[in-house]
């Protein structure tokens, strides 16, 4: 996760424009790929746990896709995954550029997480939960982000490292999931930006490489 060299740096801006069969050539297109890139952040990531209605897991990704997130997680052991959420056949669809990795339990994504050096934080409610503003969130970080109606189970919960409660002053005590999501992921964003984070990319080359070559030809 750590920034490129300076002479892989001077390496991407000497690679000239990728071939593809499905795409024009253009330096255009290239120059909008690696701009897109170069701001991904790849230790900034979502888990969606059982969020069942298609058009909140769109509106998560696309809020992902907003603030560089490079791949989000998710995990269905009640509901079933939303038809057609992830899939990248839309040209315009969010799922076309942040990767959803599939999970078989939420103990494989937790573990999954900490081997690539995740904090853990759930979105809840309740006394254990700490201000969204208290929290550093440019760290490696993993946002999980429960069911419509159920919120994060209570395994997410206990096997989190931390809760997150966004402030709130009306009479409803919580939001819509795809809004709480778009309000955390925006904070994150506030927060690296005010930092620099975004000013130089976080991916090593041959990702970087590699993944405009797979962009290319989406």
């Amino acid at each position: 996760m750590n920034a490129p060299e300076a002479a892989d740096r001077q390496a991407l801006a000497r690679t000239q424009p990728l071939k593809t069969r499905r795409w024009p050539r253009t330096q255009r297109r290239q120059a909008r790929n690696r701009s897109v890139l170069g701001r991904r952040q790849p230790d900034l990531t979502v888990v969606l746990e059982n969020v069942h209605d298609p058009h909140n897991a769109s509106a998560i990704l696309r809020s992902c896709d907003g603030v560089g997130v490079l791949q989000a997680h998710a995990v269905y052991s009640i509901e079933e995954p939303p038809p057609g959420a992830f899939a990248r056949q839309t040209s315009a669809s969010a799922a076309k550029w942040v990767e959803v990795e599939r999970h078989a339990s939420l103990a494989d994504c937790y573990k999954r997480l900490r081997e690539e050096g995740f904090t853990i934080l759930v979105t809840s409610i309740g006394s254990e939960a700490r201000p969204l503003y208290d929290w550093d969130l440019r760290q490696p970080v993993a946002l999980v982000l429960g069911n419509e109606m159920r919120g994060v189970s209570k395994e997410a919960r206990d096997t989190a490292d931390g809760a997150i409660q966004i402030p709130m002053a009306g009479m409803v005590q919580s939001l819509n999931v795809s809004v709480a999501c778009a309000v955390c992921v925006y904070e994150a964003y506030r927060q690296r930006t005010a930092a620099g984070d975004y000013e130089c990319p976080k991916l090593e080359l041959d990702r970087f490489l590699a993944l405009e070559d797979d962009w290319l030809r989406r």
